[in-house]
């Protein structure tokens, strides 16, 4: 079988109160939250400049939709070499892939419902990096 999931791009996951949650995960676990909500992860260090990649970390309130239409308080990212090609190919194999998909500096995106209704993002990172 082809390797199509290269890595997680990403945790997202619901609060109550997500302001009080980011404080919390900032002060006890030292996570740089950043006014967007959430913290990059960076794969590299001076010691190892490569790959440049990075992991997202993002707290979201409770009454947001951007799971939808899953129920699950939380949503897995995973990176993806050739979204296109993946989202085609689930297609083909009967999977509940959503039409929407999204493309900006940040690269591009697509959803796919799993066989317990968990919404996963499928993320196919820019050609360079962003920031």
């Amino acid at each position: 079988m082809n390797r199509r999931v290269t890595g997680i791009g990403g945790i997202f996951f619901k609060a109550r109160d997500p302001k009080a949650l980011q404080d919390w995960y900032r002060v006890h676990l030292g996570i740089d939250v950043q006014e967007w909500g959430g913290a990059v992860f960076r794969w590299h260090d001076p010691k190892a400049p490569e790959p440049d990649g990075c992991t997202a970390w993002s707290i979201f309130p409770a009454t947001s939709d951007h799971f939808a239409p899953s129920q699950a308080p939380f949503m897995v990212n995973y990176r993806v070499g050739d979204l296109a090609a993946i989202l085609t190919a689930l297609r083909e194999e009967g999977c509940a892939v959503d039409e929407k998909t999204d493309a900006s500096e940040f690269g591009k995106f697509g959803w796919v419902m799993d066989p317990e209704g968990n919404r996963i993002e499928l993320w196919e990172p820019p050609a360079a990096p962003v920031g």
